[in-house]
């Protein structure tokens, strides 16, 4: 282990783009129009909510761009909230990063993984006996424990692959995006085609519920959505690996979200043209079943089912990965600001953060037993997005702090851009803790669970 290494700048524009995308594209994309289905009873207002999601990610993109050209270095985020705010904001968003947001992603997407490995070679039970064990009557760790068995599993093993470097873990990314696209595209042009899809649906505004749409049922359904896009900002954790940073990172932020936000619509006019609201829902009441599944087996039966089954696993096989590659270099920074775990800060002799990789695949693969996909998902939206709305923020602040510094990127729009952004974020916070209060007041717990932890190594430090 060397204590003193640092990173070396390897990556391309090529390989940002693909760590952008990679990020990305994962489960939602098959699985979160089923509950904004259940939620808005309109295919019309879902289209609407997978638009705005779209631009509302991208007008978030737009503003990261800015920070992130500005002051691109390993550690994304980290970096940015150190110089925009303090150390102790700085903290507490890489503690949130490691026991929610970025583990729990991690957790949500091999959970899927595994449930498509399921679907397909049917997981022998294990532990039956002790699937009505609970926790406080809220967490059942050994419910569907098979599927969270080999959840485990791929978490442990795609940590392995990362240990190797990031050109490793890269490489698989690239792959894997490459056959993903493949089969969405078949989906779409074959969808699209089929006898059985009626496009005009898909923009039908008529609902299948008497109670009207309302702007909170709005932004709730959006949660599912921006799972969906979820990722775009992980690509500055690896910022003292990329070529010319501060100009490839922007643009490749830019560039995977626009790609993502084409593919979206596309695939879910798609979806929408081949199922109907109210099949829609019962998809999402059923519990086990993936949207992406029954669409395909409209125009393609059971093999068409069999398709798009292993297009899932290939799908959050990638986006795991990339997630596993991406998320330990902030922990890496942290620890060399000594606000974490002092190995945290030490590079193995692939030049990866082999022991910030190995704790976060252990606390990811306790977040496996925790809760449902969708929980954990609303957990994630939820505490992600505060901290999205605060690096945006620092876009008005680092104008005022550092008016003459180069910005290889200034944010279009400015400053309503950035405002919106801002403003969306605060109503959605607000309107999780009401709609979602469950998933909410975990995020919060797990959030605020890091002031004791900053506490003591602040305590620490000046005793040394």
């Amino acid at each position: 282990m060397n204590k003193n290494a640092n990173f070396e700048r390897t990556l391309g524009l090529g390989y940002v783009i693909v760590v952008v995308v990679g990020n990305i594209i994962g489960s939602g994309v098959y699985k979160k129009i089923a509950p904004m289905a259940a939620e808005l009873h309109s295919s019309g207002w879902v289209l609407i909510a997978w638009i705005v999601g779209g631009l509302i990610t991208l007008l978030g993109a737009l503003s990261n761009a800015e920070v992130a050209g500005l002051l691109a270095d390993t550690g994304g985020d980290f970096v940015y909230h150190k110089k925009i705010y303090n150390r102790f904001f700085a903290f507490i968003y890489g503690w949130s990063l490691f026991t929610v947001i970025q583990t729990a992603a991690i957790s949500s997407l091999a959970y899927v993984f595994a449930q498509s490995l399921n679907s397909l070679v049917s997981l022998p039970d294990l532990f039956p006996s002790l699937s009505s064990f609970t926790i406080g009557g809220i967490f059942f760790p050994f419910a569907d424990f098979s599927v969270k068995f080999a959840a485990i599993i791929l978490i442990l093993l795609l940590t392995l692959v990362n240990i190797k470097g990031v050109k490793t873990g890269a490489g698989v990314s690239k792959l894997v995006l490459i056959l993903v696209f493949t089969g969405i595209f078949m989906i779409v042009i074959f969808g699209l085609g089929s006898p059985h899809s009626i496009p005009t649906r898909s923009f039908d505004f008529s609902s299948t519920s008497d109670a009207p749409v309302t702007i909170s049922a709005f932004f709730t359904a959006m949660l599912a959505a921006f799972w969906a896009y979820q990722g775009w900002a992980t690509v500055g954790f690896i910022g003292g690996e990329v070529k010319d940073a501060k100009r490839n990172i922007p643009r490749g932020i830019m560039i995977g979200v626009f790609m993502v936000i084409a593919v979206y619509l596309l695939v879910n006019v798609t979806y929408l043209s081949l199922l109907s609201i109210p099949q829609l829902e019962q998809i999402y009441q059923s519990g086990n079943q993936i949207a992406a599944i029954e669409a395909v087996r409209v125009f393609w039966g059971d093999n068409g089912a069999l398709f798009i089954s292993m297009l899932i696993l290939i799908s959050t096989l990638g986006c795991t990965n990339a997630t596993i590659l991406a998320s330990p270099r902030v922990y890496f920074a942290m620890s060399r600001d000594q606000l974490f775990l002092k190995r945290a800060g030490t590079l193995n002799k692939s030049n990866a953060p082999g022991n910030s990789l190995i704790w976060q695949g252990i606390w990811a693969s306790v977040l496996v037993l925790s809760g449902t996909f969708d929980q954990l998902t609303d957990m994630i939206i939820f505490a992600v997005f505060f901290f999205y709305g605060a690096t945006s923020l620092g876009v008005f602040i680092l104008r005022r702090k550092m008016p003459d510094a180069p910005r290889p990127y200034k944010v279009w729009g400015y400053p309503i851009v950035p405002a919106i952004f801002i403003l969306f974020c605060i109503v959605l916070f607000v309107n999780t803790i009401v709609t979602r209060p469950r998933e909410a007041m975990i995020g919060l717990t797990l959030i605020f669970s890091g002031v004791p932890v900053y506490w003591f190594l602040n305590r620490k430090k000046k005793l040394q």
